[in-house]
């Protein structure tokens, strides 16, 4: 696991500089009485603190009518401040804090105190959706979506008002986090989610409620982690029915970057071929990645049938190959046989992220143990889940059942298991 702290860091490391590019606000709210409201907010983009303190470390600040020996003190200052304005406030455009709420237990009793933090905004884009309508997120061609934060339900008596009665509206202490549309979203390049109870329940009943959303766009690969893991290049000249095209990492599992079935050189699986057929370098069956991409990403091993990107024939008459360009992605791999369980799980301040999850068979090898030959004969039964990463991705650790009424029967009568790759990534970046 060390080495996924050590990426970690080097991460944050990466973060933090373009944090300081962005540039940054301080607020300071002097704690004089119940009504002292510490207000952040971000004209554009998403808030994120870098430094908090409640109490006091300078003679100067919040200094104006009060007495020599309320000053005095200035080491001062309240354990855990930074974890619970980075709680309340990262990721909104606007948070309000009550001062209050840090008062007890008090950090140094007779000394004069303020809220004082630093932070900064994220670019994000934010989405709401009114209750029973649909959110949708997308990017430009080439990046993904990255969730910074998703709530459901109500916060305010603004959002989502339109003809409903006041007390619909009226409670404004209803946030429901949820990981739900991180593990939907996040990787894709367009995504759509429904605003609803059904979907993440009802944090509120008898209130109307809205899904805010904040998230921005990344490139699909991380260029250092690729360049660090080293890259692969596979090809397959497609010469006749049995043609297997096989990816395989030794450590980690496949991350594909480039794919194409059909011919860009004159040069590649040219052997014994006629010019004419190998005339044409402009031919690229469309879709290729993507199908790829869908069969190999986040498995170790992967054998794909150069048939399969046959039909419809991108150009006839020319002799195709099929080659891909991948990496190794650090990653952990988890099986568990039907009807047993899979446990996934990350060290302290790390949480879980999914590459890739299937259940069926695709091979004789994997649980088989007393298993009679008609059970196990059938290796083109994968069924790739997105249950796995919606309900792990964020925690730090999770457990889920390997069986038909988790993930529905992709071939009767077939002993399967479930398959999945994982790594462990920063819950949040700390400066």
């Amino acid at each position: 696991m060390h080495s996924f702290v050590r990426f970690c860091s080097a991460l944050a490391l990466v973060v933090t500089a373009s944090v300081l590019l962005a540039g940054a606000e301080k607020m300071t709210t002097c704690d004089s009485h119940h009504l002292n409201i510490h207000h952040l907010h971000c004209e554009t983009g998403v808030i994120q603190v870098e430094h908090a303190l409640y109490g006091r470390t300078s003679s100067a600040v919040c200094a104006a009518g009060r007495p020599p020996w309320q000053l005095a003190n200035t080491h001062c200052a309240r354990p855990g401040t930074l974890k619970d304005m980075r709680t309340r406030c990262n990721d909104k455009k606007t948070c309000d804090v009550n001062t209050r709420f840090f008062r007890k237990p008090d950090p140094c009793y007779g000394t004069f105190k303020y809220l004082q933090t630093i932070y900064t905004c994220q670019p994000a884009f934010t989405v709401v959706a009114c209750e029973d309508s649909l959110a949708h997120l997308s990017c430009d061609k080439g990046l993904v979506i990255r969730v910074y934060s998703a709530n459901y339900g109500r916060r305010d008596r603004k959002t989502c008002v339109f003809e409903r009665p006041w007390v619909q509206v009226r409670k404004t202490k209803c946030v429901h986090p949820t990981e739900y549309v991180p593990g939907r979203c996040n990787g894709k390049n367009k995504c759509t989610i429904l605003a609803s109870n059904s979907v993440f329940g009802d944090p509120c009943r008898g209130t109307y409620k809205y899904l805010e959303i904040s998230y921005t766009c990344e490139p699909l690969v991380v260029t250092a982690s690729v360049l660090l893991a080293g890259a692969e290049q596979m090809t397959t000249c497609d010469s006749h029915r049995l043609n297997i095209h096989h990816l395989h990492c030794e450590d980690g599992v496949i991350q594909v970057e480039q794919a194409m079935y059909g011919r860009s050189s004159l040069a590649v699986c040219a052997a014994g071929r006629p010019p004419r057929k190998l005339a044409n370098t402009q031919c690229a069956r469309p879709g290729t990645l993507e199908d790829i991409r869908t069969r190999c990403n986040g498995k170790k091993t992967c054998d794909v049938n150069t048939r399969f990107f046959r039909k419809p024939d991108p150009c006839r008459g020319t002799f195709k190959y099929l080659q891909t360009n991948y990496t190794c992605y650090p990653a952990f791999t988890v099986v568990a046989c039907q009807d047993s369980l899979a446990h996934l799980f990350c060290d302290k301040g790390l949480v879980i992220r999914v590459y890739g999850a299937d259940y069926g068979r695709r091979d004789r090898n994997t649980c088989v143990l007393g298993r009679p030959w008609k059970q196990v004969r059938n290796t083109e039964c994968l069924h790739p889940t997105e249950i796995v990463p919606e309900r792990c991705n964020g925690k730090n650790k999770c457990t889920i059942l390997a069986s038909n009424s988790v993930f529905g029967d992709p071939c009767r009568g077939t002993y399967k298991y479930l398959e999945v790759s994982y790594t462990c990534e920063c819950k949040t970046i700390i400066l």
